[in-house]
């Protein structure tokens, strides 16, 4: 998650306090949108220790990413 944060930090402009707030105020509403067990996943790959979901995720963090640029 800190990686998102200091992305976040960066292209937004905002310090790092902020940047961590916004990020998991983020995370929390994504969290509570996803169905039962997903949650959990995506704290994991935010964590580092995504497995076989954290490939389709890193993908889409890429693609996502290009989106900042």
């Amino acid at each position: 998650m800190q990686e998102l944060i200091k992305l976040v930090t960066e292209k937004a402009g905002i310090s790092e306090s902020q940047a961590k707030s916004a990020v998991e105020t983020v995370v929390s509403f994504i969290k509570d949108k996803l169905p039962g067990g997903m949650g959990g996943q995506v704290e994991s790959f935010l964590s580092g220790n995504a497995g076989k979901i954290g490939d389709a995720f890193d993908t889409l963090k890429d693609k996502a990413g290009d989106l900042f640029k």
